[in-house]
């Protein structure tokens, strides 16, 4: 399948012509698992759309501790990178691969341009910044209001939405770090969870099945 047609099956309310001018001045990229797109602190010079796959977008603290803000999935956009993008300001963000991904990427001055050209992009654009300020309001809720045991369970149920995946491919440090706790705390809350027959803990792996889907 050529990149057009992608990009019109991925994206099919957008306008013929905007499609058209998308698939000029794209780039495509495949990324492999765990490959990082945009990292914080750069200078953002594209606007990615994802065709396939999916992307994580975290935060980073200076210890270089990860608090997951949201995933970005097939047929959606990054509102932030966005805003970034229209002040020419560097990215307070972190885009990962959460698995093997398509993406195109957009010049920075064309999705500000396409808002006053294009109804069905203005709308993607609304749509997305409402989406992604719902999410962020659900991390300050779990970091808020949440005890750990009840954010590794987000954690793991905010996956499997949406990547379909039951199996996390890491450690248990990985996950603290996107947490922003330590290992042995991660490691003591899922031998909890194994208790209870929820999770089952592999070297450099969780399955996680019997907890999404009980």
């Amino acid at each position: 399948m050529d990149k057009q047609e992608l990009i019109r099956k991925t994206f099919p309310f957008l306008e013929k012509e905007l499609i058209s001018e998308i698939n000029i001045i794209s780039t495509l990229h495949n990324l492999r698992i765990d490959q990082s797109i945009l990292g914080e602190g750069d200078y953002i010079k594209f606007f990615p759309m994802v065709l396939d796959g999916c992307l994580r977008v975290v935060r980073l603290s200076e210890e270089g501790n990860e608090l997951l803000l949201y995933y970005l999935n097939r047929g959606e956009i990054c509102s932030m990178s966005l805003t970034c993008c229209m002040v020419l300001q560097k990215s307070n963000i972190k885009m990962i691969a959460e698995e093997d991904s398509v993406i195109i990427t957009i010049p920075v001055d064309k999705p500000e341009k396409w808002m006053s050209e294009y109804k069905s992009w203005k709308e993607l654009m609304m749509y997305s910044y409402r989406k992604r300020f719902d999410e962020l309001l659900d991390t300050i809720d779990s970091i808020a209001f949440m005890k750990l045991d009840e954010r590794l369970i987000r954690f793991f149920e905010e996956r499997f939405r949406s990547t379909g995946q039951t199996v996390f491919p890491g450690t248990h440090q990985e996950i603290a770090l996107q947490l922003n706790t330590s290992r042995e705390v991660v490691s003591r809350l899922l031998r909890n969870l194994e208790r209870k027959y929820l999770v089952i803990t592999e070297r450099n792996s969780v399955d996680y099945t019997r907890l999404v889907r009980k």
